[in-house]
């Protein structure tokens, strides 16, 4: 007799990482939009003083960060809270919000996590065709709400297009959004975003009652694998997503390595503006040679490729660029060091010819 399982499992597909080369491999992992560069060492050297305490649980409550981010962001430290990672906080603003059988709507192709949280959570997942620059079709967002609907995605940059939305479309958006539906803006890439029109979630929190911000500490501060992110909510769905929230699931080191970091931003911008213009010289680089990639404003760039996706992905395994390849649709691609840079724009450039050749 098997073991009694949740059925509704069989239906959820497992979360996907971002493809590894094999040990002793020359080649660049460009798969999970990782800062290529170690944590500051003024960073490291601070953590160093938590590694004698981890016998130890961290506080849940987090009043140092807590605290800093605040600060920093000029909001009531009671509309923070905290995750593993800004995925594990979106997954507590489902399941904060969303009753079985409720729909959470974003567009599609966005962060391939929102359906699986969606489901996980017990909710409806509902996806939005992207416009045909792979952006947002807000216009269609809003017509797809229903009296479901409980909670909405805006990933800005959407991941893994690299497109935003801006501003006036926004405002535009939240005029037809029930005032009960809770509206999420992602901004996991917010810091490599240049765009002077780009929606700003802070400023929609600060003026719509219905809307939380997602920031995560993983992307340009570095500290992916320390997993730490967090929400600005208004007060009531805070309190709710620390109800959510696993107990202890954010470590005293992770807290640490945040608060070193906030207070060593100015340094950490360097690296920020190295890779935004490691960005545009790629993407100058591929217009030039006509591939067709769509101007991103995170620290990856998206490559449409469409029906060719699974031979182009294997020309640029071959060249050793491990990009993360999402088949029929496209392939995207981190910035990484500069070598690894320098090897993109090649690759991508003989991969595609190559594919157009036997098309």
């Amino acid at each position: 007799m098997s073991i009694v399982q949740r059925t509704s499992l069989q239906a959820i597909p497992a979360y996907k990482q971002g493809a590894t080369p094999g040990q002793g491999e020359k080649a660049f992992k460009l798969s999970s939009n990782e800062n290529p560069y170690p944590p500051l060492e003024s960073v490291m050297s601070g953590m160093a003083a938590e590694l004698g305490t981890i016998n130890q649980y961290p506080n849940a409550a987090a009043p140092e960060l807590i605290g800093a981010l605040a600060s920093r962001l000029d909001v009531e430290a009671q509309c923070i809270a905290l995750g593993a990672g800004s995925v594990e906080v979106a997954g507590q603003l489902i399941h904060g919000t969303a009753n079985p059988g409720d729909e959470v709507i974003f567009a599609w192709r966005s962060f391939e996590a929102y359906p699986i949280l969606a489901h996980v959570a017990g909710a409806t997942p509902v996806m939005v065709p992207s416009d045909a620059d792979g952006g947002h079709d807000l216009v269609a967002m809003a017509e797809a709400i229903t009296e479901r609907t409980a909670l909405i995605f805006i990933c800005n940059p959407n991941n893994p297009t690299g497109t935003v939305v801006d501003t006036a479309s926004v405002d535009a958006f939240m005029a037809k959004v029930p005032a009960h539906v809770l509206v999420v803006i992602d901004e996991a890439y917010v810091h490599f975003n240049t765009d002077a029109d780009s929606a700003v979630g802070l400023d929609f929190f600060r003026r719509y009652p219905n809307v939380a911000v997602l920031h995560t500490f993983s992307k340009a501060y570095g500290l992916a694998g320390l997993r730490i992110g967090y929400a600005v909510a208004p007060p009531q769905v805070a309190a709710n997503l620390r109800k959510t929230a696993v107990p202890f699931g954010v470590s005293a080191l992770a807290q640490r390595a945040a608060v070193l970091s906030l207070e060593h931003e100015d340094e950490l911008q360097l690296r920020i503006n190295e890779l935004i213009q490691a960005r545009e010289t790629l993407q100058n680089a591929l217009h030039a040679a006509d591939i067709n990639v769509i101007d991103s404003q995170a620290n990856f760039i998206w490559l449409p490729t469409g029906a060719a996706t699974e031979d182009v992905d294997t020309q640029l395994r071959a060249a050793g660029i491990w990009a993360r390849a999402f088949a029929g649709e496209g392939i995207r691609i981190s910035i990484g060091s500069p070598e690894a840079n320098h090897a993109i724009a090649s690759a991508v450039i003989n991969a595609l010819q190559e594919a157009s050749t036997h098309a």
